[in-house]
This record gives C-alpha cells, structure tokens and sequence, in this order.
C-alpha cells in the first residue's frame, strides 16, 4: 500500500469508529458561504477535522472545518463542511483526500458546492449555476503513482458531471419556483483574484464562471466511480468591462452565498429524497 493509501485508510477507520455502523451513500461538499446548509442535517455527529488522522485543516474564509455524518431528506448522508484548496499550500493529495475517504465509508454520489465569479456575461450575482462540464488549469490530482484500489490510470472525463442529475436539479428547482443555470466552470490556483485579460481568456475558451475550487475533487471522485453534481452560486461579476474603482471582495462573496443557500438547501434536499 502506498504512503497516501495509509493515509487515507487511517482517517477512514478513525471516522469509522465514530460512527458505527452508519453507512452514508451521499457525499457532499460544502465552499464559501455554504456552510449553513450542514444546519439541516439531523442526528448528526460532528467531527472536527484536527481530530482527523491526515486530514488538512480549512484556512479558508466561511469554512468552519468540519465533517458531519447523520440524516438528511431520509438519508444517511457525510457531509465536509469546508474544503481544501490548493492555494492554501496543500498538495492535490491533501485538497482531495476527503474524496476518498467518503469512497471507503460507501458513498456512491458526491454533490460538490461552490461560490464563483461569472464569466457569462448573462449571469448575475446570486444566480445558481449547474456544471456540466469544467476547464481545468490546477494540477491534475491523479498525476504521480496510480491508486489502484481506487480506480484506473486513466479514467473517461468525457461525462465527468451525472447527466441524469442534472436533470432532477433542473425539475427540482422549477417545482420550487426558481430556475438553474447551466455551464462550463473554470478552475484556477488562485489565491489571487484574476486579471481583466483573463477573464476574458476564460470567456474565449469556453467558461462560464470561474473559481479556485471543485474540480481536483470531481476528478478524484470520478477515478473512484463517484457520480457527482456539481453547483456553484454565482456570488460575483467576473468580466473585462469593470470600472475603475471596482475591487473584488471576499466578504461580498460570503454574503452572495448567504442569500441564496436557502435555494440550496431545497435544491440539495430534494436531490437527496429522490434517490
């Protein structure tokens, strides 16, 4: 077994411990300002990651650092509240290790969840956005020796987003009144918010809305045969057209997420009760 193996199998039997015989089969990760969205889940156990073997801590604004297991939309659910970034100075082993650990403890679907900059040009703050498809231009997560145990050395992105889901996000959120965005995230390294030319460098290739997260986690979750929806709430306006005096702030990003994650919630929830 290799080195990150024991790692991960280490934090994996830690949790384990915990919580018993819980088997969750939903994974989901929460970014920016989305942490609230943990409130719903029931019967929870909560595990900081500092007690985790392994586990990186979130340094991360609007990332409290936690793992919750318990019950939500009727099931058993694992639930990162907080990520790991790249920037942060972690290796793509680190960013992505919570991926796999969910792999050990059975879970078979991953939602990821993001805040990020619009890139499209109809897109507006608050705005939620579904990925189908993503650029990535952060370190490949699978580059170095193969995790066999995982998955294979070279796994099909051609579909990397659940199409099927997709589509019950769509239907959810119309029965609820409100309408999803679709398209293409770009990831980046961050931390440095991005310049006017590549903005539009972004919009040219393809992008729809940009940000420093999610995709070393859909990729890892892909090589281990995870279905995954990916969601991001569009929390600022990411163009080449800005004013003089306009500054990118991390703070209005959190409270771009605040307003909408009860959209979330619903949107999350009903994903859950419909599998």
């Amino acid at each position: 077994m290799l080195p990150i193996e024991e790692k991960i199998h280490a934090a994996a039997s830690y949790i384990r411990e915990i919580i018993g015989d819980k088997k969750p089969v939903v994974g989901i990760v929460l970014g920016s300002g989305l942490g609230s969205l943990a409130d719903n889940i029931n019967d929870k156990i909560v595990i900081p990651y500092k007690d985790i073997p392994n586990f990186p801590q979130s340094t991360a604004v609007g990332h409290k650092g936690n793992l919750i297991i318990g019950e939500l939309a009727g099931k058993t659910i694992i639930c990162m509240q907080g990520r790991f970034h790249y920037y942060e100075g972690y290796s793509m082993d680190q960013v992505t290790i919570g991926v796999r650990v969910m792999k050990l403890l059975n879970v078979e679907l991953l939602i990821v969840s993001c805040a990020c900059g619009a890139l499209n040009p109809d897109f507006k703050v608050g705005d939620i956005m579904v990925i189908n498809d993503h650029i990535n231009l952060l370190p490949n997560p699978l580059i170095g020796k193969n995790l066999e145990s995982f998955g294979t050395r070279f796994p099909d992105m051609s579909h990397p987003y659940d199409e099927s889901l997709i589509e019950k996000a769509h239907s959810i959120a119309k029965e609820n009144g409100f309408a999803l965005r679709d398209g293409v995230y770009v990831a980046g390294t961050g931390p440095s918010y991005e310049t006017k030319a590549e903005y539009k460098f972004f919009r040219i290739i393809g992008g729809d809305a940009v940000a420093m997260s999610t995709v070393p986690e859909v990729i890892v979750a892909r090589h281990c045969d995870i279905r995954v929806l990916g969601v991001s709430i569009i929390t600022n306006q990411s163009n080449d057209t800005y004013k003089p005096d306009f500054k990118n702030d991390e703070q209005e990003v959190i409270k771009a997420a605040d307003a909408v994650v009860g959209k979330m919630t619903v949107l999350v929830k009903g994903l859950i009760s419909s599998l």
